[in-house]
């Protein structure tokens, strides 16, 4: 028995530090703005993102229609707000190896959102509203 409570003392803290500590806003922001991410779901492509000054952004699923929203931090989330969706959208952000890794807040075992591509040049939309 003292052995399993000596390996759970030494253990606990390693498994903390095995996870990083969520982006705060100011830490997203600098992670973020002038770059266009590309997200995977389970290693399938999910996603792109456009992050622009002042917290706006660019959103589209792949093959889908660009939304233009807004980010803001509350109690630790990232959350968004999109032109078609006045309902927040929150994650928890952290820095992975490979780079971003996000987690939604409303479905905790869902898989994570992993950033696998990274850009200066803005979206290429497709629809209505496509820019130059």
């Amino acid at each position: 028995m003292r052995h399993v409570l000596l390996f759970l003392a030494l253990a606990g803290p390693l498994a903390a530090a095995e996870t990083p500590a969520p982006l705060t806003g100011a830490e997203f922001e600098a992670a973020t703005v002038g770059r266009t991410l590309f997200y995977n779901s389970g290693g399938v492509g999910y996603g792109v993102e456009q992050y622009l000054p002042g917290r706006k952004v660019v959103w589209a699923f792949l093959g889908d229609d660009c939304r233009k929203g807004e980010w803001y931090e509350d109690n630790g989330f990232i959350c968004f707000i999109y032109e078609d969706e006045p309902d927040p959208q929150c994650w928890t952000f952290w820095k992975g190896e490979t780079g971003l890794i996000a987690k939604f807040k409303d479905d905790p075992f869902g898989l994570p959102l992993v950033a696998v591509q990274q850009s200066p040049e803005p979206m290429a939309c497709l629809g209505p509203d496509v820019g130059v």
